[in-house]
């Protein structure tokens, strides 16, 4: 229960929240639709994107896959007073920074080092090699906690959104 079954919780429970739709090099996950969890296009479309500067942030995620968000996308959303949620990681939050220094930046944070690990195995969606390189890259994010606004705990997928939807301004029990 990481960054995605949050941002789900928050898509099924807030309407009034515009959850930003990441584009992907990666193969999608079963269950997972394009469109609707992930844009999943080629390396080099995703080139396409970066290269016209259509991308508001992008990054290569565990040394393998990159992901990344329109900007167009997120700026529609924003020009129609939305309360705005990209699902992004250290390296995009980096860049959004730079392009909206006004935007609130939330750190999720595990609720310690056994649970994350406990987690991501129990998955069991990644190889041990790709668990190796998740575990590296949740290693470098969590010493960079400092660098964000706020942190909410994720204990439970409940309480983290609702601290969240907080954060952003809203009241959580508003949800429907």
């Amino acid at each position: 229960m990481g960054k995605g079954t949050v941002s789900q919780f928050i898509r099924e429970h807030f309407p009034q929240v515009w959850l930003s739709v990441s584009a992907t090099t990666r193969a999608a996950r079963p269950g997972e639709e394009d469109g609707r969890h992930y844009f999943f296009v080629s390396p080099e479309r995703f080139d396409e994107l970066v290269e016209q500067d259509q991308m508001l942030e992008w990054a290569v995620v565990h040394g393998v896959n990159r992901y990344g968000t329109r900007r167009d996308t997120v700026q529609q959303a924003l020009d129609q007073g939305q309360r705005v949620l990209l699902e992004i990681d250290l390296q995009g939050a980096r860049q959004v920074r730079e392009s909206l220094p006004e935007a609130t930046f939330v750190f999720l944070a595990p609720p310690s080092w056994d649970e994350l690990v406990h987690r991501l195995v129990g998955r069991g969606t990644e190889s041990p090699e790709e668990q190796r390189r998740r575990l590296e890259t949740a290693r470098m994010e969590l010493a960079a906690e400092p660098e964000f606004d706020a942190v909410v705990v994720n204990d439970t997928v409940e309480r983290a959104a609702e601290e969240l939807v907080r954060i952003m301004g809203l009241d959580p029990a508003e949800r429907r």
